[in-house]
Order: structure tokens, then sequence, then C-alpha cells
């Protein structure tokens, strides 16, 4: 391998990731803050695959966002029946 190649080769973390809702690693220091109040489609998938993931554990991401166990529950579940689409708060009537 060329010093070149090397240098271009990107050096891997030891840091634990999953694999988030677009495809990419998402790490600890990836998740919305703990302050987050406007909660987007794609935080809440975020938060949705650090769980799924082993990131965070259920107890762990409801604490640390001041969710309640149903709350966290009703977005995986809406990520599991319609996707991400599911997630859309003003579209929460027409896919229940």
């Amino acid at each position: 391998m060329t010093t070149a190649a090397y240098q271009a080769t990107p050096q891997r973390s030891k840091e634990p990731y999953v694999i988030g809702p677009d495809g990419l690693p998402l790490t600890l220091a990836d998740l919305p803050p703990r302050s987050t109040k406007r909660w987007v489609i794609r935080r809440k998938a975020e938060v949705v695959s650090a769980v799924r993931g082993g990131l965070l554990t259920l107890e762990e991401a409801c604490d640390r966002y001041q969710l309640t166990i149903e709350e966290f529950l009703a977005w995986q579940k809406a990520i599991e029946q319609f996707g991400m689409a599911g997630l859309r708060a003003t579209r929460v009537q027409q896919y229940r």
C-alpha cells in the first residue's frame, strides 16, 4: 500500500455505533441533545434506532429525553407500520 493510499483510508473509531435511519453510523454523540423539545422525524427515528441497536436501553432513552415508555413505543410502532413518514406529527390521524 502506498503512503498516499494509506493516508486516504479513514480511521475506524472504536466508539460503539448502530446504523441510523439514514443508513449511516450513529453514535451517542450523534444523538439529539438531551434538551431536545422539538421532535422532528429524523430525531425520533435516531432515538428509536439507538434503542433497537443497543446503543441505549429503553429506560436510558426515556430518562435522557423525558419521554414516557408509551410515547417511545408509539414512535417505534409508527416506524414499523408506516416507516419514517408515520412519525409525522401533522399526519398522525391519517396513519391511525
